[in-house]
């Protein structure tokens, strides 16, 4: 549960919270716009950094999991369940 307060946190600081700012930074007076490809493709590039963040990281870790539990690691012992009984 903790995890899905903390996705949602995360979410709302990356995409909800900057979309509320733009809407209301739509200025009134007439003369000032928004360039809306600059702030979409500048939203897409700020989502790609932390999603090729999130992957590096995932990455990283599968490597290190399949690294540390090889069959050939010198520290791997079977665990109890497995047993030595072959």
């Amino acid at each position: 549960m903790k995890r899905m307060i903390g996705l949602f946190l995360v979410l709302a600081v990356l995409v909800i919270i900057p979309a509320i700012d733009l809407a209301f930074a739509a200025g009134d007076e007439p003369g000032e716009y928004l360039d809306r490809r600059v702030i979409i493709w500048n939203l897409f590039f700020r989502l790609m950094a932390v999603a090729f963040t999130v992957g590096a990281v995932v990455s990283g870790t599968l490597i290190w999991l399949v690294w540390r539990f090889r069959e050939s690691n010198p520290k791997a012992k079977p665990t109890p369940y497995e047993g030595t009984d072959w």
